[in-house]
């Protein structure tokens, strides 16, 4: 029989979001697939877990994937785990996933943490619906994405970095307009948590008043 194929989320920040079910997934499998082997280490040494580390990231996933399938088709049950957050959303999960769908191997998602829901939940700004697009293109295409978002009605929800915050809230008030509501949430779960409100032009002052850190979740919406 084929192996189970894990997809584990880890803490966006603070260590005791981690699920128990999350634990006791990652003690019993066969080895542990994660983007940095030093940052899940830390991790997994903090619950006393010791099983194989092995690489999976932006660069290598390709080429990791096939071997990863034949494990599974073996029998051995793998995991999937990233620096932080839900494997797929915003980081490597889709490849593995698409060629377990193609290979019929079972696969489990535990329920866990998630950068953007608890910024959309604390936002103020309409919930029922929203779109999820995550970073922005770095250059190529990324005024034809912008242009493409500000027609949407739904919420919408981004990642950016700390370092890119400045220009991407300039573009937003450039392409989505004045009147664009918008809540800026960083450091989530962590000591330092924030979020702040208001309209584009507030959203402005605040970033460039300060140098925020930490990644940055924006939840946007020009309809309200």
């Amino acid at each position: 029989m084929s192996g189970i194929l894990y997809f584990v989320p880890t803490p966006v920040g603070n260590l005791e979001d981690m699920t128990f079910r999350a634990v006791h997934v990652l003690k019993e499998v066969d080895y542990i697939l994660c983007e940095d082997t030093r940052t899940s280490g830390i991790l997994l040494k903090h619950f006393e877990i010791s099983k194989p580390l092995k690489s999976y990231h932006l660069h290598n996933e390709h080429q990791a994937t096939e071997k990863v399938i034949a494990d599974l088709k073996n029998g051995q049950n793998v995991a999937l785990i990233t620096d932080a957050g839900t494997p797929g959303i915003s980081d490597p999960g889709y490849l593995l996933a698409k060629a377990g769908a193609d290979h019929q191997i079972e696969m489990i998602c535990l329920p866990g943490a998630t950068a953007f829901v608890p910024a959309l939940v604390v936002s103020g700004l309409p919930n029922n619906e929203f779109l999820f697009a995550g970073f922005l293109p770095q250059k190529k295409g990324r005024q034809t994405k912008l242009k493409q978002l500000a027609e949407e009605k739904k919420t919408i929800v981004l990642y950016e970095s700390p370092h890119k915050i400045n220009t991407t809230l300039e573009q937003i008030k450039e392409f989505f307009g004045e009147n664009t509501k918008v809540s800026l949430s960083r450091e989530i779960s962590k000591k330092f948590e924030e979020t702040k409100r208001g309209t584009i032009n507030e959203l402005i002052e605040f970033s460039k008043s300060k140098t925020l850190k930490g990644e940055i979740v924006l939840i946007v919406n020009n309809s309200i």
